[in-house]
């Protein structure tokens, strides 16, 4: 029996003999569960008080990485059983064990090496962390909880400024003024019904939206006399005072029809409020490991590249990137088009051979005969973006050339630094050939794409003068003032030729419209404005509220305007 298959039937046991114990509950901010609502199994059980004291010192004992990976990382996703399980866990080893198989029952391709659901899981988290956050990071938010468990909306009504509002009938109709609101509505939620609509609310102007069930939160007019009327109101069949005498949760003026609709009434608003903030079922329980081997000889030489993005204090998204010269691939021509088609393999796996995460995918090129003389002077690149948590890591790289049987290994260190709270930090900087927003729906979606920015690294840091030079940043745990709910960021950029300033720039929080904790700064530098040569670009952030500072660096070349066609420099994508 392998130890996942122990560990599976270990799981199986705790989990049966643990709920019995009355460690089956556990509530939001991880409070025990009240005793009255714990199953009376007839076995002796410890009492409530005694159950909650016992849970909370098992989770303070927790070494910090996976006291982080429960409270911060998989909190809105992990069940009351499992919770319970791992907080009964005596070793680091089983805790280790726990959360392979925790993302293995997830897996919605079981026979695939790719684990969508825990990929597709941390890009959630990046992108709440990017989009949300204000005062507090944006998983913690309540719009970052929700898009964490049930993903992009269908449809987003936002309304970032507030303004005038026209009131739906069913809250009572009129004109009033808002403060600003989203409302995002989800088509279908798995347990909880169709056409599900969640309202946020922003009544301290700060950007800390909040979810809530009271559709009158938003009318900022609410108890302005004789302002905002409904249409009741305005025809003296109610009054304001009215408004905040219901008893059904509500403080929206009533409905003309009187009836509203059912997801206005109180029990109906109170269930989907409870439910959507749920951790989503488990689909896949049973699952096999996959073992595979491969024996590789090294025949084709290609580059490759690391960055290190934060997604939380103690996971870092490592985009890896590989590219590889056309002329080392082998074209076949079939009917005038010249194919190539390149089989890549990864694996990471810790220094003591555990492996924690494995890809492959099919990197393909297609060229009519005009281009392909043109195209061998180019490259194919793929990026494959990896959640692990701070550690050293060992990463085996094999690409296959599919015609010709050719091989090339990369067999290398990969030291993945943790991003503490505390520490003001920054992601790496990126120089890319490709930064550009990508639409709606692609946001956190395919290579290259980090948040709602499409930004594809130039390897060997060479920009033609005729093009345009991406630049990437993320800065990370910005002190966010209390009173003003507003960062205080100071961002000094430069680039040099030797001794000699060519370009000095000065940001602020301000100029880049980003006020939480984190902040990302893109940018594009024209290299036709530089000679042809070798330059340095710094970035110098200063935390003004903290007085720490971080900086980053990269050397770049420009070079004269290419000549070559621009197919030959087009990016791959996977299968």
């Amino acid at each position: 029996m392998n130890r996942y298959s122990r560990f599976s039937l270990f799981f199986l046991l705790s989990g049966a003999l643990l709920l019995p114990l009355g460690l089956y509950g556990q509530e939001k901010n991880n409070q025990a569960a009240p005793a009255d609502q714990q199953q009376d199994t007839g076995k002796k059980k410890d009492k409530g008080p005694d159950k909650a004291k016992n849970l909370k010192k098992l989770q303070k004992e927790l070494d910090t990485p996976y006291k982080k990976w429960l409270q911060e990382e998989v909190p809105y996703i992990i069940s009351d059983e499992e919770r319970a399980a791992f907080l009964q866990l005596q070793t680091n080893e089983e805790r280790e064990q726990f959360i392979e198989a925790f993302w293995q029952r997830r897996d919605p391709t079981p026979d695939t090496v790719e684990n969508e659901f825990k990929e597709e899981h941390y890009r959630r988290i990046a992108y709440a962390n990017e989009r949300f956050a204000s005062g507090i990071p944006g998983w913690r938010t309540d719009r970052g909880r929700i898009y964490i468990i049930w993903g992009k909306p269908d449809e987003i009504e936002s309304h970032p400024t507030g303004g005038n509002y026209n009131r739906p009938d069913n809250e009572g109709g009129g004109q009033t003024e808002t403060y600003a609101f989203e409302q995002w509505r989800y088509r279908y939620m798995e347990g909880i019904g169709s056409n599900i609509i969640i309202e946020f609310v922003d009544p301290s102007g700060t950007s800390e939206y909040h979810m809530t069930m009271d559709p009158g939160e938003k009318d900022a007019l609410a108890k302005i006399p004789g302002a905002g009327l409904s249409m009741m109101e305005q025809m003296g069949m109610s009054s304001k005072t009215q408004r905040f005498n219901r008893t059904d949760g509500s403080t929206a003026p009533r409905s003309m029809s009187g009836g509203g609709l059912e997801s206005d009434n109180e029990f109906t608003r109170l269930e989907q409020f409870a439910k959507v903030q749920q951790a989503p079922p488990v689909k896949f329980k049973d699952l096999e490991e996959v073992v595979s081997s491969r024996i590789v000889r090294n025949q084709i030489t290609f580059d490759y590249r690391t960055d290190f993005m934060r997604i939380t204090s103690d996971t870092i998204l490592v985009p890896i990137t590989v590219q590889i010269q056309n002329k080392q691939m082998t074209f076949r021509n079939r009917d005038g088009v010249h194919s190539a088609s390149l089989n890549l393999f990864a694996r990471i796996s810790t220094m003591t051979g555990r492996i924690v995460q494995t890809f492959e995918d099919v990197i393909q090129r297609d060229f009519p005969d005009s281009l392909l003389e043109p195209s061998l002077k180019g490259f194919s690149i793929y990026q494959k973006a990896v959640p692990l948590r701070p550690g050293l890591y060992k990463i085996d790289v094999v690409i296959k050339d599919v015609n010709s049987g050719n091989v090339g290994v990369l067999n290398t260190r990969l030291a993945v630094s943790a991003m503490p709270d505390e520490k003001f930090d920054a992601s790496s900087l990126i120089l890319a050939d490709q930064i550009e927003p990508v639409s709606s729906k692609d946001v956190g979606v395919g290579q290259f794409v980090l948040g709602s920015t499409k930004v594809r690294p130039k390897l060997d840091a060479e920009f033609h003068s005729d093009q345009p030079m991406g630049i990437y940043l993320q800065f990370y745990n910005l002190k966010v003032d209390d009173k003003t709910h507003k960062n205080d960021l100071s961002l000094d950029v430069k680039v040099s030729q030797g001794q000699q300033t060519v370009s000095h720039d000065v940001k602020t929080g301000e100029d880049l419209k980003q006020n939480g904790e984190q902040v990302t700064y893109e940018n594009v530098i024209e290299p036709k404005a530089l000679a042809p040569g070798k330059y340095k670009l710094e970035i110098q952030a200063t935390d003004l509220l903290t007085k720490q500072t971080v900086s980053r660096s990269a050397d770049f070349t420009v070079t004269p305007p290419a000549v070559m066609n621009k197919a030959a420099a087009n990016t791959t994508t996977g299968r």
